[in-house]
C-alpha cells in the first residue's frame, strides 16, 4: 500500500516503517512531508492509497489544511496520529473531513495493525466492483430520456441482479426519483458534493433514495444556486467512488451541456442519445452528436435509442442513422397508458405492467446492455417470459 506520511519524527517514520514492512502486502512509505502545508505545497504526483498525519508536533494554525488535504488526496485512507488529549477541535475537523481512523501517541502497534486491516478490508471490498457509466441524454426536451433512465436502471437491478445507482444530473427542477418513487429524497447531488472529502460507499449509499433491491437514486440538486456551485472534479469523485460501489452507474444527463454534465460524459463507458423519429429530434440530435465528436468521443460508445417508435411512419431507422452517422441500438415502443400511468403512480413500468410492450422493450434494452444473447444458452428476455407458458 503505497503511503503517504506527513511528520517531523524520525522515529515514529522508522516505527511505522517497520510495522508496515512487515505486513502482507507490506505498507510502503512512498513520500515524507513534514507538514501538512509541506504536504500541500509539494503535491504527489501520483495519488497515494493512505496518508497517515502525525498531529503531534504540527501547528495548530495548520489544522484548516487538513480538509484541504483530504479532498486533495479524495481516493485515499486517512489516519490521523494524535498524542494530545485537548485538540478536540482538530479531531472535529478530521471527522468532518472524512478521516476514518483517529490513533493515539506513542503508536500502539496492535491498534496500528487494526486500523491497516480496517482500511485493507475496505479497499477488497472497493476493489471488487468496477463499475460501468452508462449515460442518457436527450436529444430534446420531451424525448422521454428521464422516463427511460430510471425504468432501465430499476429493470437492470431487478432482472440482472445488478447493484445499481442513478444519479440525476439535472441542473435545474430534476425529478428523476419521482419516476420511480414517492419518497422524498433526504440527501441530493448537491449536498453529496458539498461533503465530497467523507465520501465513501456507505455514505453514498445513505444519501440514496431506494427503489427496492439494489437500485438507488441520488436526486438532482433542488436548488438551482445550489446546482450551480457544484464543480468537475467533484463529479470525478463521486463516480470514481460509485465504480468501487456499484456493476452500474446509471447518469440522467438531461440535455444541458455544461462543465458538470461534460465531466460526467467524460467519465461514460456508453452515452445513449433519445430521440424520437421526428425532424426537430434528428436535426437536435445531429448537433449533439456533432459535439460529442469534437471532443473526440469513441463514435462506437454513442448509440442511438428511438423513444416512442411506431412502425410504418415516412420516416424510417435507416434514414435516421443514416442522417446523423450512429447506430441505432434500441427502440421503445408508443405505450402511452403504460409509461403515464406509471409515471402518475411513481411506481417503475416493471413493477406496474410487466407485460406492457415498454416493459418488456426495456428488458429487451437490459439484455442488450449486460451483452447476454440468445445464443449464450437463453436470452434474458426468454428466460423472463418463456414462449407463453407462463402466467404473467
Amino acid at each position: 500500500m503505497n503511503t503517504l506520511l506527513i511528520s517531523r519524527d524520525g522515529l515514529l517514520h522508522d516505527d511505522i516503517a517497520a510495522q508496515g514492512g512487515a505486513r502482507v502486502p507490506p505498507l510502503r512509505i512512498g513520500a515524507i512531508r513534514a507538514s501538512l502545508r509541506d504536504a500541500l505545497d509539494r503535491i504527489l504526483a501520483e495519488s497515494p492509497e493512505l496518508v497517515i498525519i502525525d498531529a503531534n508536533n504540527g501547528d495548530a494554525a495548520e489544522a484548516g489544511l487538513l480538509d484541504r488535504l483530504c479532498k486533495q488526496y479524495a481516493a485515499a485512507q486517512f489516519i490521523l496520529l494524535t498524542g494530545a488529549i485537548d485538540q478536540h477541535d482538530l479531531l472535529i475537523r478530521a471527522m468532518r473531513a472524512g478521516v476514518r481512523e483517529v490513533l493515539q501517541l506513542p503508536l500502539m502497534h496492535q491498534a496500528f495493525h487494526e486500523a491497516l486491516d480496517r482500511i485493507t478490508h475496505t479497499s477488497a471490498i472497493q476493489a471488487l466492483h468496477d463499475g460501468k457509466v452508462l449515460a442518457f441524454i436527450a436529444c430534446k426536451g420531451g424525448s422521454g430520456a428521464t422516463f427511460i433512465s430510471t425504468n432501465f436502471g430499476h429493470a437492470l437491478a431487478t432482472l440482472a441482479n445488478k447493484k445499481v445507482i442513478l444519479i440525476d444530473l439535472h441542473g435545474q427542477f430534476g425529478d428523476a426519483a419521482l419516476y420511480v418513487s414517492d419518497q422524498k429524497p433526504v440527501m441530493t447531488l448537491a449536498d453529496v458534493c458539498g461533503q465530497i472529502a467523507r465520501i465513501d460507499g456507505p455514505f453514498l449509499e445513505s444519501c440514496l433514495v431506494s427503489v427496492g433491491t439494489g437500485f438507488g437514486v441520488l436526486a438532482a440538486a433542488d436548488d438551482p444556486l445550489k446546482a450551480g456551485n457544484l464543480k468537475p472534479e467533484q463529479m470525478d469523485t463521486l463516480l470514481r467512488v460509485a465504480r468501487q460501489h456499484y456493476d452500474f452507474i446509471v447518469l440522467d444527463v438531461g440535455r444541458q451541456i455544461d462543465a458538470i454534465s461534460l465531466r460526467a460524459l467524460d467519465n461514460a463507458d456508453a452515452i445513449y442519445p433519445i430521440l424520437q423519429l421526428a425532424l426537430p429530434d434528428i436535426r437536435d440530435g445531429r448537433r449533439l452528436l456533432d459535439i460529442f465528436r469534437s471532443l473526440g468521443y469513441p463514435t462506437d460508445n454513442t448509440r442511438l435509442i428511438v423513444n416512442r417508435y411506431e412502425k410504418g411512419g415516412k420516416l424510417r431507422l435507416q434514414d435516421l442513422q443514416a442522417a446523423l452517422g450512429a447506430e441505432v441500438l434500441h427502440t421503445i415502443p408508443n405505450d402511452y397508458m403504460a409509461v403515464t400511468d406509471s409515471v402518475n403512480q411513481g411506481v417503475p413500468v416493471l413493477q406496474l405492467s410487466r407485460s406492457s410492450a415498454v416493459a418488456r422493450s426495456l428488458i429487451e434494452l437490459v439484455d442488450l446492455v449486460v451483452t447476454r444473447r440468445v445464443t449464450e444458452n437463453k436470452g434474458l428476455f426468454e428466460r423472463i417470459f418463456g414462449r407463453g407458458d407462463h402466467d404473467l
